[in-house]
């Protein structure tokens, strides 16, 4: 056995050999070249020892590799960036915090978690389906105060105002937030009447419902805030009355539109009113305030006058005639007649034309004073002249006589 074991190994050191120089040989090598091959080991059961040195270049590529590709992995990941249009929930060990401030921010890789979460507003339709718009009627048929069945849609709009209680308060809080909305809309919807509903009552029971729901959502605290709530629509389930309910609608809506366009024609007319009112208001106190003091002025004007009347009686009264007649005359014409009443002269201008007239007026002047003279004779011989003026006064030239006498 052991001599068979010997022939063993030395027919395969001989086969290594002569493998080896050929190999030198294909290379260009030389058997007494600088290059020299180590001679292959065998183990104690005749079996070449394998070389470890290949595996061993191969296992450290491979781990420089690795740490390579783990440090471009963590250095990727050391960072993140954050819009306007979101928070951001970084999670260290389990503990969550908030990140609202846009910009870019750094982590720790492999130890910190980043979630987006939107500060949008997002719309959650409750009673149809809104790319069919068909409707859902386990969620829109209700019943109203008076036992009627209505067909209502809702259009709920929320946001996150809290991204950790969000994504951490409850497992799914939209479908939270519709189970709330529905419980309340069913609650508030039937507490009224079916034309309410229906048409003239859609914007109270849309407040009601929104602040209910909005006191719910603070108590709850799972990070959603109700933003509006609307009614889409409201109509009867069954087609015979849809129409009629139809027509009631829009005879109010006339009624309200024709309300409001009178409430806003009153409203442009009462300030008006009133702006007149005002006007007309103090134009009377001024004229009142005028009034009196032109009265209080010739109750002044009277006692001085009265005073000097009581001192020279015949001269103040003949300085009042004549002032009387200075304001008197110049606006009459006067026209001389005789007892038949045919007119012996021309109609005379005013005597302050007279007297501011030129040359030439001082001519006509002088004729009409003789005419005058003759006029005052035969006024002296009949005893009949009087004197009118286009005012109705007669008489004039007789009473100038008499204040001179």
């Amino acid at each position: 056995m052991e001599e068979q074991l010997k022939q063993k190994q030395q027919s395969q050191r001989q086969k290594t050999n002569k493998t080896s120089w050929q190999n030198q040989g294909e290379a260009g090598g030389k058997p007494d070249g600088s290059k020299e091959q180590e001679p292959e080991r065998f183990d104690s059961d005749g079996n070449p020892v394998k070389k470890k040195k290949k595996k061993l270049k191969l296992f450290r590529n491979a781990g420089t590799a690795v740490v390579v590709l783990v440090v471009a992995f963590a250095a990727m990941n050391s960072y993140y960036m954050l819009d306007e249009e979101n928070y951001a929930v970084v999670t260290t060990l389990g503990s969550p915090q908030a990140e609202s401030q846009a910009g870019l921010h750094f982590k720790i890789p492999f130890i910190q978690n980043v979630r987006m979460v939107s500060k949008g507003i997002k719309g959650m339709p409750i009673g149809y389906i809104p790319e069919t718009s068909e409707s859902v009627d386990e969620e829109s048929i209700m019943i109203t105060k008076d036992f009627n069945f209505v067909n209502t849609d809702f259009y709920l709009e929320y946001m996150v105002n809290d991204p950790v209680k969000y994504l951490y308060a409850s497992s799914d809080p939209e479908s939270t937030l519709k189970m709330l909305a529905q419980s309340y809309i069913r609650d508030t919807v039937g507490i009224y009447n079916v034309d309410d509903v229906i048409t003239t009552g859609k914007a109270v029971i849309q407040s009601e419902i929104k602040e209910k729901l909005t006191n719910r959502m603070i108590a709850e605290d799972i990070g959603l805030s109700v933003v509006n709530i609307t009614i889409q629509d409201a109509f009867p389930p069954t087609d015979e009355v849809l129409s009629a309910f139809k027509n009631v609608e829009n005879a109010k809506q006339g009624k309200e539109t024709a309300i409001n366009n009178a409430n806003k024609d009153r409203n442009e007319k009462i300030p008006q009113a009133e702006a007149e009112c005002d006007q007309i208001i103090k134009n009377a106190e001024a004229e009142k305030e005028a009034r009196i003091n032109e009265a209080q002025g010739q109750v002044a004007r009277f006692e001085q006058m009265y005073t000097e009347y009581s001192k020279y009686p015949l001269i103040t009264k003949q300085r009042m005639f004549y002032e009387t007649m200075e304001n008197v005359l110049p606006s009459m014409k006067v026209y001389i007649v005789d007892e038949s009443g045919t007119q012996k002269m021309l109609p005379l201008d005013s005597f302050t034309s007279a007297m501011q007239s030129s040359a030439a007026g001082a001519g006509i002047s002088d004729g009409t004073a003789s005419k005058n003279s003759g006029a005052s004779g035969n006024s002296s011989t009949s005893g009949s002249g009087s004197v009118s003026g286009t005012s109705g006064s007669a008489g004039v030239q007789d009473n100038t006589e008499g204040g001179n006498q």
